[in-house]
């Protein structure tokens, strides 16, 4: 790979000559303008504005323009005068851990070369620093005419160096953030764990680009006389339509486990999820639920009732049947009783009454 700038790496009194080469490229398709009438190139030309004549690289120049539209020029040699010690160096300011890096200032990937068999121990010193501190380095350069500010870190075997945006370069995100205040249900966000458990991850090295592709293709068909591809449907997009959030997440869900070959069940949600998820109808949805769930629950019960409260009176009649006969059994006993000593008792008193003959 060709190199776009030669230096070296400053690490506190090591220096390393490295190389700096491009870590990525472009592979998107790229396109000509062209005369639409006829075909024929169309090509920028730089004209001077005050006389109307085209101007040759070489004679072309820098300048400043201030507020006021005034141009201030400005040479190489102004440029070259001014104190930039990283216009060769990769100055190492610092190490820390990755994750104190944000995303949002990475710019510009590059591999850093070793220049040079002497550089190949100080370089392998860094690179295997850097792995067992599992840190990063800050530093600082100087590239395209300009200081910027780098982090390096080790890839493979290699040191791979990111440009990074200053921090007053990065815009804060105001105004971005939705300006009504909206709350999430758990069965939501379990759904959507549930999404996100379904889709995996995956080999990033396996991920293409579809468009390029097409465009690929259109390209060979055209130029081997063909036509192009027919356009696709539009698809719907539901416009400002609003969706049921919980069974579009519910059809992601089957979606994915379709596409990965997987059942598409139902998915089953944690307990609190299902009982957010029941609770999600409306008011007069759930109300009309709960009545009707009453209604059967009524109906259901009343034979039941019904039947329970009829043998409880046969058996209170029973009861009472049973009882009545018991008392009345015990009257007739008591008064046979009676008779019988009242029978015994005027007995008694008649034998006493009647006067003994004498025997003579």
């Amino acid at each position: 790979m060709r190199s776009i700038w030669n230096g070296a790496i400053s690490f506190g009194l090591v220096s390393i000559p490295i190389k700096l080469v491009n870590a990525t490229e472009s592979r998107s398709v790229s396109f000509r303008q062209v005369h639409a009438a006829d075909g024929g190139r169309i090509r920028y030309r730089k004209v001077c504005e005050l006389d109307g004549e085209e101007v040759a690289q070489a004679d072309i120049g820098k300048a400043y323009e201030d507020a006021d539209g005034t141009m201030i020029p400005i040479t190489d040699e102004d440029l070259a005068a001014l104190p930039l010690p990283t216009a060769k160096t990769i100055e190492i300011v610092a190490f820390v851990p990755a994750g104190d890096i944000d995303p949002l200032q990475m710019d510009a990937a590059y591999y850093l070369s070793a220049s040079g068999v002497p550089a190949a121990k100080p370089y392998t010193l860094l690179r295997e620093a850097l792995k067992r501190s599992e840190k990063v380095a800050v530093a600082k350069y100087a590239l395209r005419g300009r200081e910027r500010l780098g982090m390096l870190r080790v890839v493979d075997d290699v040191i791979a160096m990111h440009g990074l945006l200053w921090p007053d370069e990065i815009r804060a995100p105001e105004g971005v953030a939705p300006e009504t205040p909206v709350s999430v249900k758990d069965a939501e966000l379990d759904l959507a764990d549930a999404l996100m458990a379904t889709l995996g991850e995956v080999d990033i090295d396996s991920l293409h680009d579809d468009y390029r592709e097409a465009v690929e293709e259109m390209i060979a068909a055209k130029a081997a006389g063909g036509e192009g591809l027919a356009p696709p449907e539009p698809e719907e997009t539901g416009g400002g339509k609003v969706i049921d959030l919980m069974a579009a997440l519910e059809s992601s869900v089957r979606a994915a486990k379709e596409a990965r070959g997987e059942p598409a069940g139902v998915t089953e949600l944690r307990p609190r999820a299902k009982e957010s998820a029941r609770s999600r109808a409306t008011p007069k949805e759930t109300g009309t639920k709960k009545s009707t769930a009453r209604t059967a629950k009524r109906t259901a019960a009343a034979p039941a009732r019904k039947s329970t409260s009829t043998a409880s009176k046969a058996s209170k009649s029973s009861e009472r049947a049973s009882d009545g006969s018991t008392r009345s059994l015990a009257k007739k006993s008591t008064a046979k009783k009676q008779t019988a000593q009242k029978g015994s008792v005027q007995k008694e008193s008649a034998r006493k009454a009647t006067p003994r003959r004498r025997t003579a």
